[in-house]
């Protein structure tokens, strides 16, 4: 997803307001939309896997290990 993109969403999110989208342009306000939230979602997922909480006692938590062994404790399936 690149600026060009994003532009092309606030335009089409414009136009809708103004004067209507045509069914063409709806399908791809829609599609850009999906492709903007899987972006921001794989954005996030790669910050939250790289925090790391000190404790007051000097020790290190992996925020995503301590997820993953909570997840699996609870007998569940870890988010990917």
């Amino acid at each position: 997803m690149d600026m060009k993109d994003i532009e092309r969403i606030n335009e089409l999110y414009r136009k809708s307001k103004s004067t209507g989208l045509t069914p063409e342009e709806k399908e791809e306000q829609s599609r850009l939309r999906g492709e903007y939230i899987q972006a921001m979602k794989r954005n996030l997922s790669s910050q939250l896997d790289t925090i790391k909480i000190k404790n007051p006692d000097g020790s290190i938590i992996d925020v995503k290990k301590r997820h993953e062994n909570n997840m699996a404790k609870a007998g569940k399936k870890p988010l990917a």
